[in-house]
């Protein structure tokens, strides 16, 4: 039996997850998609880096300054990790410069320009320049730096202008222009989005009246925000660190982008400042700083023809024409977002607000969007005298405010609202109402991968289930009891939680086909897959001779493909239209298929609060077991991790038909609607995918 703790079977985390950032840049650069769907992808791939450096490099910086030299299976220390991230890096800003140019003469051929202020023509120039004197130059904040004026504070993310200016007198001196972020990232005029920079730059004479400004470029910072908040990608960053240790570094800045071409002395005078090394400064040819930006382009209604077709979810039956309480009083249901709509899942909330039968309602709150219809419905059912219990995690990443503004506005209406567990973070996603029918209680349940969240639910894949198994809702109520109360060593019986049941779950069944040796059979979908214990029962299996099919999207440290450790497994992500987000588990030699809340991260298993479900109804385990194949049909979206750590994007073999998971689900989910309202069966999904499928 091989030692599996050896560093040379586990990828890096952090280089895996540059790489699934990588995948999504590739969308950017995929010719064949509509040019505002490709630029939609770039602002993607700048949101995503953003918060990468801001958790994991920062993180990463504050482990070397402390001298630890080990983070992870893989044994890289720090240091290691630093370099290659920085490299990596270095090698792809010429790629985002070529994607970014390809993307914009393609709008161009659709009549949109995105153009800097001096290439453009005269009129439109002029139109700008009242548009600057009116809404920019009074909210834009001149900087001067001297020996009485100290160089500012910048916060996170800051994006501004350093220039070098001559005074009248001919003495040099350098100022700063901060551009306040409730300007837009482009001003718009005629048919040109004009990057505000290029704008004020022009302008630099009349900011600094009596100066001439010598050289001028546009400039951003990324700050540690890692030891600014609990996060939950650096938690296990917080495991390793002491408060102390983190203080010292809170806030430093890690990153400078800057343009190509900026001045030599104007970088030097910011780093005299910010102190960074070399290799974390970025530069970036004619490319907008700050991608995540495009989005304000990307948002344009009148320009929502250059992006990907839309597509309308679907309320199939029985939910298209009964209440979700009375679908559910029939049989067990089985949403897959955004195919099928998130609308029953709100109307399950309002429906029990409404209902004078209802008497309480319980669920987990974790992101719920600024405008949540779901939160209405909790404070209406609250105003009509029902109880109304909600967890509402303030941990969640970046919705700080948001949440608490929710938790606030429940617990004015007398809602019993729960600020989180002190040292775990709750994640798992359930809702629970109870209803009294004369002397009877009955209990109706909802279980999700995804977040009660409608916004992020017509991009994000998850998947909703109803029940009303008293053997589950009795672990509802046990687990709203454990959350409202002081049990710290929580178990279920029949749904599982983490941190004390889901790692020890999976692996036991996970033994199990090990046990059935070659006729073993698993597979699972998940975001990320990095927990070690889970990695090395995956190991232990394959060795058995089982066939484990993984349908990763983003982190993935395990190796797989290599002779005689992980020869019988294959792992696969799937980077579309749609954010891959269920998690799900199946086991051939098990008569339930699982949903989760819970990635395969240690974070997920050993240090939060989740719930996995298992879905036994067969017509459901069934239908689940159908996406998954689906998925792992697909030749189109999906990529395929190599033994040596690369992706190779997969196509179809010679003959053979194109096959685009997310495309074919929309199609069978819109004729699953339109077959489903004449002959009202309830296996339409099912038999219209498995036909699909053999046609495709």
């Amino acid at each position: 039996m091989k030692d599996l703790t050896q560093p040379d079977f586990y990828f890096n985390r952090e280089l895996s997850w540059l790489q699934f950032n990588t995948r999504v840049l590739a969308q950017a650069r995929n010719p064949d998609l509509p040019p505002l769907e490709r630029l939609k992808f770039l602002a993607i791939y700048g949101t995503n880096l953003d918060e990468f450096v801001m958790i994991r490099v920062a993180g990463l910086k504050a482990l070397y300054q402390a001298g630890i030299q080990e983070t992870g299976a893989d044994k890289m220390s720090p240091g290691e990790q630093l370099a290659a991230i920085r490299t990596y890096l270095h090698n792809e800003t010429e790629i985002l410069g070529d994607t970014y140019h390809e993307i914009t003469a393609q709008l161009r051929d659709h009549s949109v320009s995105i153009e800097t202020y001096d290439r453009l023509p005269a009129e439109t120039q002029a139109k700008l320049t009242s548009l600057f004197f009116e809404q920019v130059y009074p909210v834009i904040i001149p900087i001067a730096v001297d020996a009485t004026h100290p160089f500012p504070h910048l916060n996170n993310l800051s994006f501004g202008i350093v220039v070098k200016l001559k005074d009248r007198t001919g003495t040099l001196r350098h100022g700063l222009v901060r551009i306040p972020r409730i300007l837009p990232r482009f001003l718009t005029a005629d048919h040109f989005f004009v990057p505000v920079e290029s704008v004020v730059e022009h302008f630099i004479g009349d900011i600094f009246p009596g100066h001439t400004a010598i050289t001028s470029t546009p400039f951003r910072v990324t700050r540690n925000a890692d030891m600014a908040i609990e996060e939950e990608e650096a938690d296990d960053f917080l495991q390793i660190l002491e408060e102390g240790l983190r203080s010292r570094n809170k806030g430093s800045i890690v990153r400078l982008e800057l343009s190509q071409d900026a001045d030599k002395d104007l970088i030097a005078f910011l780093n005299r400042h910010f102190h960074l090394e070399v290799a974390d400064i970025f530069y970036y040819h004619s490319v907008p700083l700050n991608l995540g930006g495009l989005w304000h382009i990307v948002g344009k209604r009148s320009l929502a023809h250059l992006l990907s077709p839309a597509y309308t979810p679907k309320t199939l039956p029985p939910l298209d024409t009964e209440t979700v309480f009375a679908a559910m009083a029939q049989q067990d249901l089985l949403l897959y977002h955004p195919y099928e709509s998130f609308e029953p899942v709100v109307r399950f909330v309002q429906e029990a607000a409404e209902d004078p039968d209802t008497i309480a309602i319980r669920m987990t709150l974790y992101r719920v969007g600024p405008q949540s219809p779901i939160v209405k419905a909790l404070i209406d059912a609250v105003q009509d005298g029902k109880q109304v219990t909600v967890l509402v995690e303030l941990k969640a990443r970046f919705d700080e405010e948001n949440n608490l503004h929710w938790a606030k506005a429940l617990e004015e209406v007398g809602a019993h609202v729960v600020y989180g567990i002190p040292g775990l973070k709750v994640h798992a996603k359930i809702a629970q109402v109870i209803k009294r029918h004369g002397s009877k209680l009955t209990s109706y349940l909802h279980l999700a991968t995804g977040n009660y969240n409608p916004g992020t639910a017509k991009i994000y894949t998850d998947m909703s289930y109803f029940t009303v198994n008293d053997a589950f809702n009795k672990d509802a109520t046990r687990f709203f009891h454990f959350l409202t109360g002081f049990s710290t060593h929580a178990k279920l019986k029949n749904l599982y939680i983490s941190p004390t049941q889901i790692k020890p779950r999976l692996i036991k069944l996970i033994e199990k086909e090990i046990a059935h040796g070659r006729e073993g059979h698993l597979i699972f979908k998940a975001n990320s897959l990095v927990d070690e214990a889970i990695i090395r029962a995956l190991y232990r299996a394959a060795q058995a001779g089982v066939k484990i099919e993984l349908i990763i999207r983003g982190i993935c440290t395990l190796r797989p493909g290599v002779t005689g450790l992980s020869e019988t497994i294959t792992v696969s992500s799937i980077i579309g239209k749609y954010l891959e987000h269920p998690r799900i588990y199946w086991f051939k030699h098990h008569d339930a298929a699982f949903i989760s809340s819970a990635d395969l991260m240690t974070r997920n298993l050993d240090r939060r609060i989740e719930l996995m479900t298992p879905i036994y109804p067969p017509a459901l385990t069934e239908r689940i077991l159908h996406i998954l194949r689906l998925q792992l049909a697909d030749n189109q979206l999906k990529w395929h991790l190599e033994s040596d750590g690369s992706y190779t994007h997969v196509h179809p073999l010679p003959g053979d038909p194109p096959i685009n998971s997310q495309a074919l689900l929309e199609t069978y989910t819109t004729k699953a609607c339109e077959t489903g309202r004449q002959k009202k069966k309830n296996n339409y999904v099912k038999k219209l995918a498995d036909k699909l499928l053999k046609e495709s």
